[in-house]
């Protein structure tokens, strides 16, 4: 009789360890009675012994679903080197290694397949996944399935038929997820079965938390690098070509650093991380494409050079750091211009309003957290719902307190602006209202004559918009997304506003705001911004639709200018430079619905190519007047009427006399007496 393999003894002869790391033990017992399971862990934790150690000890080959072929190469390889026989099939698999990985798979000598969630879509692949006698599904980096999460994969989606189709247990891991998003994920991957959950604390003690406002972040970052010069680093990038330019300045100030992003060739992007990899001190200056794959345990600092996309990317990018347990650093840097290209980048989702709501709720969390007034851990760990009862006294707020003052008045005369604007506008717009700048807009909507018009006189500009980031971060108001980024009050500013809650701000972060040098003009006023993301998010839909590149449909600069003039009508439309018939025809009704917030009336294709057009208004008052006619002036007489072509030609050629209308195409005499009298009236009153 063979004996059951011994989980201990494989853990000790085969991975190095004489103890498991705490909630390890739980999840392995769970994998190993083939019991459906999903584990969060935190990033260093050792979520993928979880999974690699049941692999030896269970039947048949378990399928390891994962993202990056960084992860899966490294993996591969330290599994090889410790004797187990494992694989991965990606895109960069030769031929040889297919056939030497399909021969192992037969002999069932291969024990873990490693597999990019993109291969699941290939026929192939789902046959000889069929024939390979798989016994497990391990999805590393779960989150991924979640379309709430930060990084989104559609392939993961099909996971979830693979796991009822080959009728076998699913253990899912991630590092992070927040309520809602551990929802969907067990929703996609186990369908009406329950997995037993493990949920082992967020909590990374060794990292020390830190954010600050940018104030010449260049200096800022090449301070940071300058006082850890010699240990290796990350610094995450919100931009391709700020990779670039840091790594730049990184090099000329002295350091070993390179850059990395998803639009270097391959081999680059291999060589980058093979170097980060294998050098002593190497500082790598990335997007968010590098990171998810790297298992380097000394990474001892992270720097975001950019406010991340939300809590959760940011917990794990910061992960990178410290995985073996030691000290290490980290700092975010964030500014009004971050947070701006983060809500564009919400607006311009194709999700639903909904989903694009929930984003800037988990963007408010990322402001809480950079705003905070208290430890930063306890603030970040309530975000994933855990309770530290204690200051953590390992981040910069703990290390010096901020000063606070009572901004109950300012919130609420902030909130009271909000409401008497009905909610309709930005923070740069009620700015200027608090403040009493009397602008264009202002005057327009008739708003300096609002009570709240200049009761904030005595702050600046600056401050104000620290001010509104605050209560941002307290999710006390959201950007509405159906009203293109409009300020909307959330539940928890209704206590404030009637007086039964006060509220304290931090005084540094209006200072620093009111220190902070002057950002750059962006192409639109704050107030349209919004509006803007919006229409590049329809431009964006109606490109991929004709699979054309977006300025095919329309240029940025046509973009803005419908943003900043807001036209009601495609007549309206058709005077935006850029906008030429055709086009007009093609996509003014989409665009104009984007700009009004709802479906455009139908418009007789006639009557369109009319907009822009002076005969435009002429033709729909000969509509109307036609209307008032069609059973003559006695309302009693045979019903008569022309189509929207005759309307137009006569729109077009204004005949001058009963005569000349009756001579024209699809009119005749007995129209001509009906009509005629009326019609030549109103051609007369447009000469």
């Amino acid at each position: 009789m063979i004996s059951a393999p011994d989980p201990l003894g494989i853990l000790s002869s085969v991975f190095g360890f004489d103890s498991f790391r705490p909630g390890q033990q739980e999840i392995v017992a769970a994998v190993l009675a083939g019991e459906d399971t999903l584990a969060i862990m935190p990033t260093g934790g050792g979520k993928s012994l979880c999974f690699q150690l049941p692999a030896l000890c269970r039947p048949g080959l378990t399928l390891v679903i994962s993202p990056l072929i960084a992860l899966m190469r490294d993996q591969v390889r330290a599994l090889r080197e410790a004797g187990v026989e494992a694989a991965a099939l990606t895109s960069a698999t030769t031929e040889e290694e297919s056939a030497a990985l399909h021969e192992a798979t037969a002999a069932g000598r291969l024990k873990l397949l490693y597999i990019a969630p993109e291969r699941l879509a290939s026929s192939a692949t789902a046959g000889f996944l069929r024939r390979a006698r798989v016994g497990l599904i391990a999805v590393d980096e779960a989150h991924c399935v979640s379309q709430w999460g930060h990084d989104f994969r559609p392939d993961y989606l099909r996971i979830g038929a693979l796991r009822e189709a080959l009728g076998v247990p699913l253990a899912a891991f991630t590092a992070t997820a927040d309520a809602e998003t551990r929802a969907e994920i067990v929703a996609r991957l186990f369908g009406q079965a329950t997995p037993r959950t493990f949920l082992f604390g967020f909590d990374r003690p060794n990292l020390h938390l830190a954010f600050a406002p940018k104030a010449g972040p260049r200096a800022q970052m090449l301070d940071f690098a300058r006082a850890r010069r010699g240990q290796a680093g990350i610094v995450y990038c919100g931009t391709r070509a700020r990779t670039e330019s840091i790594a730049t300045a990184l090099r000329e100030a002295g350091h070993a650093a390179i850059h990395y992003h998803g639009g270097m060739e391959a081999e680059a992007r291999r060589e980058a991380e093979l170097r980060f990899q294998q050098e002593d001190g190497l500082i790598v200056v990335a997007t968010i494409a590098f990171g998810m794959g790297i298992d380097k345990p000394d990474i001892r600092w992270v720097l975001h050079a950019d406010l991340p996309k939300s809590i959760e990317a940011y917990y794990q990018e910061i992960g990178r750091a410290g995985r073996d347990g030691a000290p290490a650093e980290t700092l975010t840097l964030y500014g009004p211009d971050d947070i701006r290209l983060r809500r564009s980048q919400i607006d311009e989702s194709p999700a639903p309003s909904e989903r694009r709501e929930a984003d800037h709720g988990r963007l408010n969390a990322l402001l809480g957290l950079a705003e905070a007034q208290v430890c930063r851990r306890q603030t970040l760990l309530a975000f994933f719902g855990e309770t530290a009862t204690e200051p953590c006294g390992n981040c910069d707020l703990c290390d010096h307190p901020p000063e606070l003052f009572d901004g109950t008045e300012a919130v609420r005369k902030a909130l009271s602006a909000i409401l008497r604007t009905e909610e309709r506008f930005g923070a740069g717009h009620l700015t200027d209202l608090l403040r009493g700048v009397e602008t264009e807009r202002m005057r327009a909507h008739g708003h300096h004559r609002l009570p709240t018009f200049g009761v904030g006189a005595d702050m600046s500009a600056p401050e104000w918009q620290a001010v509104f980031r605050q209560m941002l971060g307290r999710d006390l108001v959201r950007p509405d997304p159906a009203r293109h980024g409009a300020l909307r009050l959330m539940q928890a500013a209704r206590p404030v506003l009637r007086g039964e809650a006060g509220l304290r701000l931090r005084r540094d972060s209006l200072r620093a705001a009111a220190a902070a040098r002057p950002e750059p003009r962006s192409l639109v006023a704050e107030e349209d911004s919004g509006l803007l993301a919006a229409l590049k998010a329809r431009r964006r839909q109606l490109a991929e639709d004709r699979r054309v590149p977006a300025y095919v449909v329309f240029p940025d600069r046509t973009l803005i200018e419908m943003a900043q003039r807001r036209p009601g009508s495609l007549d309206e439309m058709a005077r935006i430079p850029g906008v030429g018939a055709k086009k007009l025809e093609s996509f003014g009704v989409d665009f104009l619905a984007v700009i009004t917030g709802e479906d455009a009336p139908a418009v007789h294709p006639a009557r369109r190519r009319l907009a822009g057009d002076a005969s435009g208004a002429l033709y729909d008052r000969l509509a109307e007047a036609q209307r008032g006619l069609m059973r003559g002036p006695c309302g009693t007489e045979r019903p008569m009427s022309l189509g929207a072509p005759v309307l137009r030609r006569i729109a077009e050629t204004r005949p001058a006399s009963i005569e000349a209308l009756a001579r024209l195409p699809g009119v005749g005499p007995d129209r001509a007496r009906r009509f005629g009298t009326a019609f030549l009236a109103l051609i007369a009153e447009e000469a």
